[in-house]
């Protein structure tokens, strides 16, 4: 079994997840009382918000994630899962620099959506994975049309996950907004929706909604489960 190194820490909430699923899809698979094998490197959210939103210096949050990357590889993990969707933006620029590969969120998700059949889908999201292009631009190679909600709606979004998800929050009120706009979403055309937060799919379920849905955090864990087992 290949080892994972997870960078979290970007939420705590989202990490869990990831180690919750990890571990139940490895023994799920492999049966008995298996568990992943894993290294997680868990960075300050607090500092890289900082670095992001009030400094606005990209760089050094990159490097935040840079340094947690080669503590994994020093570490002996055999490939990278960062367990947040927006700092995917930064693997183009760290991967040279790391002798591992990183499992991308989004090329996970691409194969599920392809495997569905969908053309074209909305992306929900903190402000900087709805308002960059690393998930449109993995996605159109899977012949994926990628819309985002207007404005308005990406601040509710990126509001209610900053303010609330983060932090542990989960309330009927806040599922309720994200059913109306996912409807919305599907009115003008989205035939699906990414859950493209990894605290999204803890508020969200596939009951909530008539609607196909994808969970990054669970297309990433089963593919990092399938990665770690494979030959």
């Amino acid at each position: 079994m290949k080892k994972i190194g997870l960078i979290g820490g970007l939420s705590w909430v989202s990490t869990a997840a990831y180690y919750r699923l990890l571990n139940e899809i490895t023994q799920r698979t492999l049966g008995g009382v298996h568990s992943a094998h894993l290294i997680l490197e868990s960075v300050n959210r607090e500092d890289y918000v900082r670095n992001v939103n009030i400094r606005q210096d990209e760089a050094a949050a990159c490097e935040m994630i840079l340094r947690a990357a080669r503590s994994v590889e020093a570490g002996g993990a055999d490939f990278i899962v960062i367990c947040c969707n927006d700092v995917h933006r930064f693997v183009p620029e760290i991967q040279p620099q790391i002798g591992i590969p990183f499992l991308h969120i989004a090329q996970a998700t691409g194969e599920a959506i392809k495997a569905a059949g969908l053309s074209r889908v909305a992306l929900l999201g903190v402000r900087k994975t709805m308002e960059g292009t690393f998930y449109q631009d993995v996605l159109s190679g899977f012949g994926v049309e990628t819309m985002v909600p207007d404005a308005a709606e990406r601040d509710y979004v990126d509001g209610t996950i900053m303010e609330e998800m983060v932090k542990g929050r989960f309330t009927p009120e806040t599922r309720q907004g994200y059913v109306d706009l996912m409807k919305k979403l599907n009115g003008e055309g989205a035939e699906g929706i990414i859950l493209g937060c990894t605290e999204i799919p803890l508020l969200i379920s596939p009951d909530d909604i008539d609607l196909p849905t994808f969970s990054t955090t669970d297309l990433h864990c089963r593919a990092a489960v399938e990665m770690a087992l494979a030959d």
